[in-house]
């Protein structure tokens, strides 16, 4: 074998490797399904009244790049529910957000906000519930589109952990970690 056939074959081997990893074995790869027998995520219930979220958002290196909390105010109308965001960053900037969520008697979700490019999709089942969009950047922030998923999980307290990731051409270039939990559930150290 010469030595560039085995640099072609390595290479193959290598980019085959990696998308196996991101097809099956990733943040990306998750489902719906994978979460079906936890409790059941209700969207119109856990969304619904005042909620705080505390979180921090990471860089492409890994590195955080900021840290925010947000009240949310959330409320329902049948399979309809609006929920507004009012986000507080270390930097100091603030953005609202004002959410329409429309929930399907099959658990598939309708999400649309005046910053997300057409309509996000998403999918509640047992304990979790992702969404998919893509968002338009503050023109402070780049002005960037970029693609998101979000999965939340609902945890044993009734907390939902937010992990999110941004992407651009396909590459990762942000992720967020946040915690959602009812504004007047009292934890240690308020």
């Amino acid at each position: 074998m010469s030595f560039i056939t085995a640099v072609v074959i390595g290479a193959t081997l290598a980019v085959v490797a990696m998308i196996a990893k991101t097809r099956y074995a990733s943040f990306m790869a998750q489902t719906p399904a994978d979460y079906a027998d936890g409790p059941l995520f209700d969207i119109r219930d856990k969304f619904n009244g005042p909620i705080i979220c505390e979180g921090v958002m990471y860089g492409p290196t890994g590195r955080v790049i900021s840290r925010f909390v947000a009240d949310f105010e959330a409320s329902w109308d049948g399979n309809t529910g609006t929920m507004v965001e009012k986000f507080r960053y270390d930097s100091g900037l603030q953005q609202d957000r004002c959410w329409t969520l429309t929930l399907s008697n099959d658990g598939s979700i309708k999400a649309e906000a005046p910053d997300v490019i057409g309509a996000g999709t998403g999918q509640q089942q047992g304990s979790a519930v992702v969404l998919n969009y893509r968002i338009k950047l503050a023109k402070e922030a780049g002005g960037h589109a970029l693609d998101v998923t979000d999965w939340m999980y609902l945890t044993s307290n009734g907390s939902i952990m937010n992990r999110s990731q941004f992407r651009k051409f396909g590459i990762k270039v942000a992720e967020l970690v946040a915690t959602m939990r009812p504004r007047d559930k009292a934890y240690a150290g308020e």
